[in-house]
């Protein structure tokens, strides 16, 4: 079951290694399956959600999702608040290399205080669902002025048996280079930490930007839930 007991357990060391390596880690049984089920389950009532996009309709692939709405699901809102403080030393840290004057401050309350502040007033966690042929094309969650420089998304349904296909990809675009893919392995229960615009990679003249984009692969058969956390709010 999630508390704070399960991310005080990490080695938060090697997870930002990895992120400085590939712009993502893996957080493994981040959530149960009892927890997985009852967020999934979320989707078919309408009083968590403040809206709902049909992907087809605005060229952003196919399937569906929902943005909840304030105040958010306990579970969800736990989440948000304990998952923040522990990557801001991180998102601080590339906003430095990145020559970015911008510093993220330790407790989640107070930089939605900063975004609320500049008209970013919506909450941005949202649950995502896919069919059979559904995909979701390359994009970044970027809703405003204010950015929080990592996200997370948590699959709630298992490969190979709720589903076969939609695989989270995950693209990086170098300078001057072609873009690197990602295909990421996850199970149910496992976050995705990942970039969530830019990072800085460190060349032979110091650090440099590069740009990343996610989204899912095209879904072959069953049905696809994810969760995802999304730190700042939106205009």
């Amino acid at each position: 079951m999630f508390n704070e007991r399960t991310l005080d357990a990490l080695d938060w060391d090697s997870l930002y290694q990895q992120l400085d390596q590939d712009g993502c880690a893996i957080i493994r049984s981040l959530l149960s399956a009892e927890e997985c089920d009852d967020i999934s389950a979320l989707y078919a009532k309408p009083e968590p959600f403040r809206s709902q996009v049909m992907m087809a309709r605005h060229g952003f692939g196919r399937g569906e999702y929902k943005y909840f709405r304030y105040p958010l699901p306990d579970l969800v809102c736990r989440m948000r608040n304990a998952l923040y403080p522990r990557l801001v030393p991180i998102a601080n840290r590339w906003y430095e290399q990145m020559d970015l004057p911008i510093r993220f401050p330790p407790r989640h309350e107070a930089f939605l205080e900063r975004c609320h502040a500049a008209g970013q007033e919506r909450p941005t966690p949202l649950l995502l669902q896919y069919g059979p042929q559904d995909y979701n094309c390359l994009h970044q969650d970027l809703y405003g002025e204010h950015v929080f420089p990592l996200q997370v998304a948590i699959l709630l349904s298992e490969p190979g048996e709720d589903f076969t296909g939609g695989e989270f990809v995950l693209t990086e675009q170098r300078p001057r280079m072609q873009s690197r893919p990602q295909v990421i392995g996850l199970k149910k229960g496992d976050g995705l930490i990942f970039a969530v615009n830019q990072r800085p990679v460190k060349g032979v003249r110091g650090f440099y930007r590069v740009t990343l984009r996610h989204g899912v692969s095209r879904l072959h058969s069953g049905k696809r839930h994810t969760l995802g956390i999304i730190f700042h709010d939106a205009t």
